[in-house]
């Protein structure tokens, strides 16, 4: 009996995977010493998988002005300084492949290391294109495979959490919202200290290192590839729900369960980034610290920072509740539509607050959506759930880069306001 109990001890030890629970109670997570490798490897993991498409939409001012300036002279007749052809663009370039290959993903078999190793690939490409880009397109074709490799990485790491402790989703999410704050900061923080385009992309590059380091040398592999092995406290068989879903025409039949999950995320997403990419560039306040273009890169620093404490917050605090947080997106995308019609909000401080509180809104959804499922969906049946939900966020923001151009376009349109009250 002893020799049996110090294998199992053993057999802990190195695989995440075996969990041994003590006499009388159930398994402490301080009985797994190597714990911290999973949960820092995954928050460093969602650090480096959105960083780079950060980065493009944080760039996307810059990278539409790079290839069309803006008109003077229609400038001049509408008074409104802004470019006919909206970061909403680049929004549609950065999540369109994205959603593509979310959606294949799940259906794919799970070879994890060859395609996360296409992933790597594909994000260091993408900032070698964007940098060295002499003409449109090929400064579209880099944030398509950055895109392409986020959703790669995002697909493949969710699905391979459902193999670790239920905690390295609230590190993957608080990873992937710092990688909003510093993905954001650092572009906005080297171009204002005058670091040539080319130069911050090449400096990016560390990010598709640390993103391999992390995934083959910090991170404990499952000894046995398989599912998680759960613990069950009675004799009873597992019930249909429970059971793995096996074959294409299962899991799609399985999809409907999961609409009360999806709907709510791609309703959020969609007035967030109708917001982002249509309207962000169209805030502008005259004769402040911030000339027009730090405004929109300063302005999505703040929005990630409510993302990373948003994403950061489910050990502390959940909501179940994820439509209400749609609700009060809706109410934003109110306030800034007529925000950059009528100009009439007095000081830039308080679009930072509302920015904020858009951040807080997004980044909540998504780490409250994903934690929940980690609770109520059986470990048999996360891997695939956790790869087809996170797709719902891609819908909704395709869908905001479809609207935000020609919402975008007209309200360049129209004649500039004037603000009768400045603070």
């Amino acid at each position: 009996m002893t020799s049996s109990k110090q294998q199992e001890a053993e057999a802990a030890e190195h695989d995440p995977q075996v969990v041994v629970a003590p006499a009388g109670g159930p398994h402490s997570p301080r009985k797994d010493r190597g714990l911290w490798r999973d949960l820092t490897s995954y928050w460093i993991l969602g650090l480096c998988n959105n960083y780079g498409y950060v980065v493009m939409l944080s760039a996307a001012h810059d990278i539409i002005k790079q290839f069309n300036p803006t008109d003077d002279d229609e400038a001049s007749a509408t008074g409104r300084n802004c470019h006919l052809v909206s970061t909403g663009a680049i929004l549609l370039a950065d999540v369109l492949p994205s959603l593509f290959v979310k959606m294949l993903m799940p259906f794919f078999p799970f070879w994890v290391n060859f395609r996360i190793a296409i992933a790597v690939a594909c994000s260091a490409a993408g900032f070698l294109l964007v940098g060295f880009a002499h003409a449109e397109w090929m400064a579209l074709l880099g944030v398509i495979i950055t895109s392409a490799s986020s959703g790669i990485g995002e697909t493949t790491f969710l699905a391979y959490s459902s193999r670790y402790n239920k905690n390295v989703i609230s590190t993957w999410s608080s990873g992937t919202g710092g990688a909003g704050v510093i993905g954001s900061l650092s572009y906005a923080t080297l171009r204002d200290l005058d670091v040539s385009p080319r130069n911050t992309m090449l400096i990016m590059l560390v990010f598709p290192a640390i993103e391999a380091f992390a995934f083959w040398l910090l991170l404990r592999r499952p000894q046995v590839d398989i599912l998680p092995v759960t613990t069950v406290e009675s004799t009873e068989v597992l019930i249909s729900d429970d059971k793995p879903l096996v074959g294409f025409k299962e899991k799609l039949s399985y999809i409907k369960h999961l609409f009360k999950y999806m709907l709510p995320l791609c309703l959020v997403y969609f007035f967030e980034y109708f917001i982002n990419q249509g309207l962000f560039e169209l805030v502008y306040f005259e004769n402040i610290f911030l000339d027009k273009d730090s405004q929109y890169r300063w302005l999505n620093v703040d929005y990630q920072i409510g993302v990373f404490i948003s994403r950061s917050s489910v050990n502390i605090f959940q909501l179940d509740k994820i439509w209400l947080m749609s609700i009060f997106q809706f109410i934003n995308v109110i306030y800034f539509l007529t925000e950059v019609i009528l100009w009439y909000t007095p000081s830039i401080w308080i679009v930072f607050v509302i920015v904020l509180w858009e951040g807080l809104l997004g980044g909540g959804a998504y780490v409250n959506t994903f934690y929940r499922m980690s609770k109520e969906i059986s470990p048999e049946r996360q891997q695939f759930a956790m790869a087809m939900v996170v797709q719902s966020d891609s819908y909704g923001i395709a869908l905001a880069g479809f609207l935000a151009i020609p919402v975008h376009n007209a309200i360049c349109g129209l004649p500039a306001a004037v603000r009768s009250v400045v603070w």
